[in-house]
């Protein structure tokens, strides 16, 4: 994003990806084409939002049908409609920012709406660091009035590199494939206690694609004393993933329940210098449903 339009300089080690606040409400001011994206549900938006935005809860909701090519191509056409429907156009210029209400609340599903916009080609866009609790507690303003949008024509650049099909897990467990699967669930779902966010049964297997390492994504956040939730330093994103034995020269297919935390943490790895990311969009909804797919069940 152009200098102009940030208003501030950023430390070497600061996110690019992630805005604060502060930097948001100047882009406001200084940036007219700029589109706000929240993810949060109707009803919250209809209650107080940014000035501006518009609530595409679809980012988070939408489960892809399945990672085979029809499944992948039921995800572009669908999000190529939903953004144009809501005045997204990936024009040159246009910048666009996505937010939820906390970053640890909504299971990263800020970072989701970010994937699916930079997957189907946007070049620039932001996640508010903090979600809307860092912009309420900022002093900035709120609104719950819902301006009318002008559809635009999403113009579609696919980034077919960035979603990693079920074939490829499968190359990854039979040892034909030199890449890292990441897990980065919840605990009681790697541990095999429950089998999603949405319930303990509610997919039919419990437990881990066999391989697997696990970091849990709330451990790439910080809380601060007023309990609000942002993104660690780089430097101790970097120290975490060392500790865990990931490194930028390894290949790494992160993983989740639909691919909402692991745009998290696919967004964490390539702001630390790791080139070769994928999302296992499918995840854990998509494998635990095909019983021919193996799993690893034990208890931990």
């Amino acid at each position: 994003i152009n200098a102009e339009y940030m208003g501030v300089t950023k430390m070497a080690d600061a996110f690019e990806a992630f805005l604060s606040a502060t930097s948001l409400e100047t882009l406001i001011q200084t940036c007219p084409s700029l589109r706000i994206v929240d993810t949060r549900t109707p009803d919250e938006f209809a209650s107080e939002h940014i000035p501006g935005a518009t609530n595409v809860r679809e980012c988070f909701e939408y489960l892809i049908p399945n990672t085979l090519p029809d499944g992948i191509a039921n995800l572009e056409q669908h999000f190529s409609n939903i953004f144009s429907q809501r005045g997204i156009s990936n024009s040159p210029d246009e910048v666009v920012v996505t937010y939820e209400d906390g970053m640890s609340s909504g299971f990263a599903q800020s970072c989701r709406a970010y994937f699916l916009l930079k997957y189907l080609g946007h070049n620039r866009v932001f996640v508010l660091d903090g979600g809307f609790h860092a912009w309420k507690r900022a002093g900035h303003p709120v609104t719950a009035e819902c301006l009318p949008i002008a559809p635009a024509q999403f113009r579609l650049d696919i980034r077919k590199h960035m979603i990693c099909p079920r074939t490829e897990i499968q190359q990854v467990i039979a040892g034909n494939s030199d890449w890292v699967l990441l897990d980065d669930r919840d605990r009681d779902e790697w541990t095999g206690a429950s089998s999603s966010p949405y319930g303990i049964d509610y997919t039919p297997r419990k437990g881990r694609i066999p391989g697997a390492r696990w970091i849990e994504w709330y451990e790439y956040m910080m809380r601060d004393a007023d309990g609000v939730w942002f993104m660690k330093t780089k430097p101790e994103i970097q120290a975490l993933l060392q500790a865990h034995g990931i490194t930028p020269d390894q290949k790494i297919i992160c993983y989740c329940f639909k691919g909402s935390r692991a745009s998290h943490t696919f967004l964490c790895l390539q702001e630390c210098g790791f080139t070769n990311i994928r999302n296992y969009f499918g995840s854990w909804n998509e494998w635990s449903r095909d019983f021919a797919l193996p799993i690893d069940d034990r208890k931990l």
